[in-house]
């Protein structure tokens, strides 16, 4: 049994191909099909945040209104980039929104990945330390996020405040218990994957990692999470860790599926640079008839070690379509897996 939602990059262009012209479409296009997909019998509605961009950004209030339309689906993002985040406010808004939600909010964060602009957080008012690189400040801020999360006091009340305090040092309010135990972490190296199991998150690891060894895509991605589950027992935490693997799958059961996604028959990993230093590997996509679909999946280590199977959408293709492509693994594909 996996759980298996959807993950949006809420993407939008004022193009006449597109469902998604404007901001406000993806947002509400956004609410709709998270609806739906619960509806549909899905387990998660999880989303893409990108700066500077013609894509999601500000999660949480999408995220919350999400909570409030549904009651069952896991809604989440995937991945905030930590990089332009002040973790006091973010434990503000997530706290709020996990509420709102009834507890439900699971929460992936990263280093991020390049950006629209040149050092886009400088815009946002952060900067390195002395000797720090950028991906350091991420991780300082996601350790303040947990620690914040944890819901301890830890400043000085006012002796003569506006309203009265409860005793002791206070917290940032709202608090949602059991939020902390819901963060991720989008790791893209088996040295990250193996840092957020010693913080305690689960792992989120996407179509692309760091390449190290060679191998095809979806065997480093496996060997990733077992050195993350490995490391998740070596920490001693008592819960249960969880993995979610992302991955565009097409099945073509149409000729509208076949004019969109049939190119996509021969696709293969590939090989590229992230940044000027780092080397990546990009997982191949999936796109056949459901029978042949089922043969490919099961052959992906990847997808066999994780708990949690996101499914990347087109959603400039519209709500209703990405309903289908959703249905028609649901019902074509997970069951002759075991995935269902």
């Amino acid at each position: 049994m996996k759980k298996i939602g959807f993950l949006s990059f809420g993407h939008w262009s004022d193009s006449p191909h597109s469902r998604t012209r404007t901001a406000s479409d993806t947002l509400l296009q956004s609410i709709d099909l998270a609806v739906a997909a619960e509806e549909l019998g899905a387990d998660g509605a999880y989303f893409r945040v990108h700066h500077f961009a013609r894509q999601l950004a500000s999660p949480f209030p999408l995220l919350a209104a999400i909570g409030a339309k549904t009651e069952r689906i896991e809604i989440g993002t995937g991945v905030i980039d930590m990089r332009y985040e002040n973790p006091m406010y973010m434990a503000e808004d997530a706290g709020a929104a996990d509420l709102i939600a009834g507890g439900r909010l699971q929460l992936g964060i990263s280093r991020g990945s390049p950006e629209q602009v040149i050092d886009g957080w400088r815009y946002f008012g952060y900067q390195p330390g002395d000797g720090e690189t950028d991906a350091d400040m991420a991780r300082k801020h996601a350790e303040v996020l947990l620690t914040v999360l944890r819901g301890k006091g830890f400043a000085q009340p006012n002796p003569r405040p506006m309203f009265a305090n409860p005793p002791g040092l206070l917290r940032v309010e709202p608090h949602s218990p059991g939020l902390r135990e819901r963060i991720w972490w989008g790791a893209g190296s088996n040295a990250t994957a193996v840092w957020a199991a010693e913080q305690g998150m689960h792992l989120m690891s996407s179509t692309l990692k760091n390449d190290e060894g060679g191998a095809p895509f979806h065997v480093q991605q496996a060997e990733q999470i077992r050195a993350f589950r490995e490391a998740w027992s070596a920490a001693g935490w008592q819960r249960e860790p969880r993995v979610s693997v992302s991955r565009s799958i097409f099945a073509i059961t149409s000729d509208l599926d076949r004019a969109y996604f049939g190119g996509d028959r021969d696709s293969s990993d590939q090989i590229g640079y992230i940044d000027a230093d780092t080397k990546a590997i990009f997982g191949r996509s999936y796109a056949a008839e459901p029978d042949e679909l089922v043969e490919q999946l099961a052959g992906d280590e990847a997808i066999a070690e994780a708990d949690t199977l996101l499914l990347t959408v087109p959603n400039q293709l519209g709500v209703d379509y990405n309903i289908h492509v959703l249905d028609s693994i649901l019902t074509h594909v997970a069951p002759a897996l075991g995935w269902r």
